[in-house]
């Protein structure tokens, strides 16, 4: 190949007789996207950022909401703010704005604390729930750690067992004595969809709850926690959603099972009356029975800036952009890639996959050194996966075919012997 790839400050330049195909048509793709627009939306560069599944982009909405909760909400009203700025309810009016993407009616979804402390809760309050005579939590064999973690610890604090299953066998192993499944909507390694309709009627029809990690999925497909029956949820903000380094994640908890939930973490903000400083605790109504101490304003205020850039756009148009996306690079790894040098671990079926593409390679560390240098940002996950993250609010089939056709470059210009992979990466 002796082509040089296109910045991306070239997409829109004029066709050439030595233009790759792939970019034409990736051109057209974009000149056709209804959600192009939205991309303005971000604040970003001539980078071609594809891990929007580890950090998403700045939203333009951000610094300037940051600046005004800073100097007027913080600066000149302090404590008043907590009233006359709305701070005392911003846990349950942010989590109303991320329910429409996750399929969940208003009510139901509480934002506060990380990803990590509300599987805490999700999980022991519903071994809380389940029935007498439980024995053993489910976990999704390929879990993200922290899940495994957090799954272990609740089993030894309420006397059960963890019994890791692939979340395909969820519908045959599951008995009984099951108390509740935790397990990823989204595998954060290859990009697996797993099948969150079909698991959690079949934990139903055993007697058991169904608890779905989201961190993955949401904002990037239709979850459908309603419509679906899911009895508890958990998801972190900072991904698709593009709340921000750290911003809080959020806990939905199924309507008809609110009065029943019990958090493990009872704090003065989840209490019915929290300023009668009561020494009786007394649960909240609602989703708010979620919540434990003071909420991080700055973050929180943040996030909900944040989703201003879901304003007008469907959640199902995000989908089909996704998978048009990711079925775009495929198609393009298959064009520029040197045969053998990399492999695709996530599924082509549509029905099996999130909204990224790993792909296994020797020396995957070393290569995304090279790419990131290059100016294709994505990450890796040790021993061999790259990961790309297509976010579709904010990236383009263009930057798709130079993300090819850069890492064809890097791969065609590695010896025959395995590279040595670097140390970067977890």
């Amino acid at each position: 190949m002796s082509e040089t790839p296109r910045t991306s400050g070239d997409a829109g330049a004029p066709e050439s007789a030595g233009e790759r195909e792939q970019a034409v048509r990736a051109r057209q793709l974009d000149a056709a996207d209804p959600l192009a627009e939205i991309r303005d939306r971000f604040t970003l560069d001539d980078t071609v950022y594809l891990d929007g599944n580890s950090l998403g982009a700045l939203p333009r909405a951000v610094p300037g909401r940051i600046a005004e909760v800073i100097g007027r909400e913080w600066g000149e009203l302090r404590i008043r703010s907590w009233t006359e700025s709305g701070w005392w309810t911003a846990p349950e009016r942010i989590g109303d704005k991320i329910a429409p993407l996750i399929g969940a009616a208003p009510g139901r979804v509480v934002v506060g604390d990380s990803t990590s402390v509300n599987i805490f809760k999700a999980v022991v309050g519903g071994v809380r729930m389940a029935g007498k005579g439980c024995t053993e939590i489910l976990v999704d064999a390929a879990t993200f750690p922290t899940d495994g973690y957090i799954a272990r610890s609740a089993a030894r604090m309420t006397g059960l067992a963890v019994r890791p299953v692939e979340p395909a066998r969820i519908a045959d192993e599951v008995t009984e004595r099951t108390a509740l499944a935790l397990v990823n909507h989204v595998d954060y390694r290859t990009g697996e969809l797993n099948d969150l309709p079909g698991i959690t009627h079949a934990l139903h029809s055993a007697g058991a709850l169904a608890v779905w990690d989201l961190c993955h999925s949401a904002g990037a497909l239709p979850v459908g926690l309603d419509a679906h029956h899911v009895d508890l949820a958990v998801g972190c903000t900072y991904k698709y959603l593009n709340g921000g380094p750290g911003s809080p994640a959020y806990l939905y908890v199924r309507e008809s099972l609110q009065e029943r939930f019990e958090s493990p973490l009872p704090g003065w903000n989840s209490h019915a009356d929290p300023f009668a400083m009561d020494p009786a605790y007394a649960p909240a109504d609602g989703a708010a029975r979620g919540r434990v101490g003071t909420p991080d304003i700055l973050s929180l205020l943040a996030l909900e800036a944040a989703l201003e850039a879901w304003d007008g756009v469907a959640i199902e148009d995000v989908r089909t952009k996704s998978l048009a996306l990711t079925d775009f690079f495929l198609e393009c790894v298959g064009a520029y890639v040197p045969p053998g040098r990399a492999r695709s671990v996530t599924p082509v079926d549509h029905q099996r996959r999130g909204s990224q593409v790993s792909l296994a390679c020797a020396g995957a560390g070393a290569v995304m050194e090279e790419l990131i240098r290059r100016g294709v940002v994505g990450d890796y996950r040790r021993p061999d996966v790259l990961r790309f993250g297509f976010t579709p609010l904010y990236t383009s089939f263009a930057e798709a075919e130079r993300a090819a056709w850069t890492l064809g470059e890097v791969l065609g210009a590695l010896p025959e012997e395995e590279p040595r992979a670097a140390g970067a990466g977890g």
